[in-house]
């Protein structure tokens, strides 16, 4: 969701120094506007404010539905469990409710007395004790019964707590879904009050204005799955932002970084913030293609580098996946996969 009033021309100094970014820009970060700002400079430093504050809560709604989904998979996992416990619980029970059954109903005789009046003891003898082993047999199957449904019992009780779990990350999931919501509502009322030439002015900022391919220079990524996910996010190029998505037809800033080492085989987390730390840290100067770059101290934005001080990056709503200058934001932290 990062954004740029004006984009420098290429080289990682003049990138850090020459762009403006919409929502981080150091009037906009700390909410001075000039004494001499006319009224649309303050309309448009609102709009980058909003805009900034809906990218964090973006974050945070891809935070709690990543949180969601995993624990939809664990809920319905130990559902699954469960079931297969019952089911075994429900046939060991049966089993020894048919021997206890026949041990019923056949052992209303005394055992002295049965050997007593048997025609052939020997073949008493021989039946009694396999009825002691089955006796034993019956004991350790009681006991394999008794551990199930401990067993059973503490999975319910865990997968209940799970299921409450889910329903907070639901809760959350909706409650960060309407913040993005008024946020993105109160930029585009903002952006709306302004005249048409200043509204086609901020319109301008938010494309890259470049007619061809910035000048990479002469790096090249470090291994082959970096080469992959940069190429995959250069095929995204001028698709649009769309606040929790992750491809392939719109991305958010952290969407298109999952998507693009997806493409090239690496899981990567759902969150700029984790992606943050999917790897080893590298200082700046020592950026190489496919490197991870998140933005503020709390990394709610993301891009990837790709050489001679450029980013790929979704930037904010109405702007498209894009190059942007390295420096298009404070706080730059570049991490490789």
């Amino acid at each position: 969701m990062g954004s740029h009033r004006r984009l420098a021309t290429t080289g990682f100094d003049r990138g850090a120094g020459a762009a403006l970014c919409v929502m981080s820009a150091a009037a906009t970060a700390l909410g001075v506007v000039p004494a001499s700002a006319a009224p649309q400079d303050d309309t448009r430093a609102k709009v980058d404010r909003l805009y900034e504050e809906a990218e964090k809560a973006t974050e945070a709604y891809n935070r709690a539905d990543e949180r969601a989904d995993k624990l939809r998979k664990q809920v319905t996992d130990a559902q699954d469990r469960i079931a297969r416990q019952q089911e075994d619980i429900n046939s060991k029970r049966d089993a020894l409710g048919s021997l206890a059954g026949a041990q019923y109903r056949s052992g209303g005789l005394d055992p002295s007395l049965a050997l007593l009046l048997s025609n052939d003891p020997a073949d008493y003898l021989d039946k009694a004790a396999r009825i002691a082993r089955l006796s034993a047999h019956q004991a350790g199957e009681l006991k394999e019964l008794q551990d199930a449904m401990r067993r059973l019992a503490q999975d319910r009780s865990e997968a209940t707590g799970k299921l409450l779990d889910l329903e907070k990350s639901r809760k959350a999931v909706a409650v960060h879904k309407r913040a993005v919501e008024r946020k993105l509502t109160q930029a585009r009322r903002l952006l709306n009050s302004l005249t048409a030439a200043d509204r086609a002015a901020y319109d301008r900022a938010s494309r890259s204005g470049r007619a061809g391919m910035p000048d990479f220079g002469s790096l090249v990524a470090p291994s082959g799955r970096a080469a992959a996910a940069v190429a995959a996010a250069q095929s995204a190029l001028g698709r649009p932002y769309v606040w929790g998505a992750n491809g392939p037809s719109g991305f958010d800033c952290s969407g298109l970084i999952q998507w693009s080492y997806a493409q090239a085989g690496v899981a990567m987390p759902r969150t700029s913030q984790g992606q943050r730390y999917a790897g080893r840290q590298v200082p700046l100067s020592e950026a190489q293609p496919g490197d991870v770059v998140t933005y503020r101290g709390d990394a709610s934005h993301v891009g990837m580098y790709v050489g001679n001080g450029q980013v790929i990056h979704a930037p904010y709503p109405g702007a498209p996946v894009r190059y942007d200058p390295v420096g298009m934001m404070p706080g730059a932290t570049v991490t490789r996969v």
